[in-house]
């Protein structure tokens, strides 16, 4: 017979709501630590990339500066999809998969600059068909060398984060195990590049670009490079920031 749950007490509104802002003040805390370690992340030294890596894409053989498809930041998930992996060749390893679920659309990191992409050792052909069985979106290449040896994911899965200065490429972050589960969601994603969520408010070096919050925001059909934001929405955005700043400032006791 299962055991029956031990629920929490029921209290009414007004306690309710009291214990709901005694919690707040920790969550608070802890958003702000976040914040604090993003800030000190965005300081971390950068290892330069010596050697050449080659991945195979839909068009054929690409290299480490291709996969940033032009942009200075890139995110690169190595997912256990090839022979060996259980699942296969029907699916990729569950966990792997369940990231893959998680991602969130690519277009809002592209819009800051960011490329996110997946690798495995399957070959093109089963990633095609992996891709749309599963309705996912993201670019996904083939290794075909020593890159998931290289950077710590040969074995276990892991997502490393590298910047792009012309066709010098740096690593800038690791991170993998419960790091790593928590990925997906496009401010989790920018939170670990050198560059962050590029908005005013953060702690970032000198001279990095920011714009401000809510302003480049936009539906994922409707990013275009240098357009002006919609007028109705910098209206909104402006009251919602006003309202954010007077909630830090003032907090609820």
């Amino acid at each position: 017979m299962a055991r029956s749950m031990h629920m929490p007490p029921v209290i009414p509104p007004q306690a309710w709501e009291a214990a709901r802002q005694e919690l707040l003040l920790k969550e608070k805390a802890l958003t702000r630590a976040r914040d604090a370690l993003a800030a000190e992340r965005r300081r971390m030294p950068w290892m330069a990339v010596e050697k050449e890596y080659t991945f195979e894409g839909p068009a054929g053989p690409v290299s480490l500066v291709d996969l940033f498809e032009g942009r200075r930041q890139l995110i690169v998930y190595r997912a256990f999809f090839e022979p060996g992996v259980f699942g296969w060749p029907d699916h990729a390893c569950r966990g792997c998969s369940m990231v893959a679920d998680q991602v969130a659309h690519v277009a809002h990191l592209n819009a800051r600059d960011t490329t996110l992409v997946f690798v495995s050792r399957a070959p093109q052909s089963e990633i095609a068909r992996l891709k749309a069985q599963m309705g996912w979106k993201m670019p996904w290449f083939t290794l075909t060398d020593g890159f998931d040896a290289d950077f710590g994911v040969d074995e276990w899965h892991g997502t490393n984060v590298f910047y792009r200065d012309g066709d010098r490429v740096f690593r800038t972050y690791f991170v993998n195990n419960r790091g790593d589960e928590q990925m997906g969601s496009t401010w989790n994603y920018l939170d670990i590049t050198p560059l962050g969520r590029q908005e005013v408010w953060e702690e970032s070096p000198e001279g990095y670009p920011q714009t401000p919050a809510y302003k480049w925001w936009n539906w994922h059909d409707s990013y275009v490079k240098d357009a002006e934001p919609d007028k109705k929405w910098v209206e909104v955005s402006d009251a919602g920031e006003a309202a954010f700043r007077n909630q830090e400032t003032n907090p609820k006791p």
